[in-house]
């Protein structure tokens, strides 16, 4: 009986630490998301785009792949690197699709970014960005 006991509460942490560690990795994907903006690295940021991502830029709007998506990144990075990036509000439509709402700061200018994305496996992944002056 102590046996079946131990067992039982065994199970119960192991299932409290898994659950947790799924709860943990869904809320650190958008932190990690605000660091990439921070650091602007397209390479990193690429990591959660989907395989096809629709990427609105000042009007300049296109549908890309992951691979193309990084490049158009690189580019707005490489001509507006970051000075701040401050998420200001996330939200969600349903149980998997999820939206984020940010303020990128430049030397020259500002940008409100925002990030459309899914739930899949626990991980983020982005199929719409839309980064428009202030």
């Amino acid at each position: 009986m102590k046996k079946l006991l131990y067992i039982g509460i065994l199970f119960l942490i192991v299932l409290t630490y898994t659950q947790a560690k799924t709860t943990t990795t869904q809320s650190n994907s958008i932190e990690e998301i605000v660091v990439v903006f921070q650091s602007g690295s397209s390479k990193d940021l690429a990591k959660f785009f989907a395989q096809g991502i629709d990427i609105n830029i000042n009007g300049n709007q296109g549908d890309y792949s992951k691979n193309q998506a990084e490049v158009v990144m690189r580019d707005f990075f490489k001509k507006f690197p970051p000075i701040d990036f401050q998420l200001l509000h996330k939200g969600n439509n349903s149980e998997q699709i999820i939206y984020y709402i940010g303020s990128y700061k430049s030397e020259e200018t500002a940008f409100r970014v925002f990030i459309r994305g899914r739930k899949e496996q626990n991980e983020i992944k982005v199929y719409s960005l839309d980064i428009v002056k202030n």
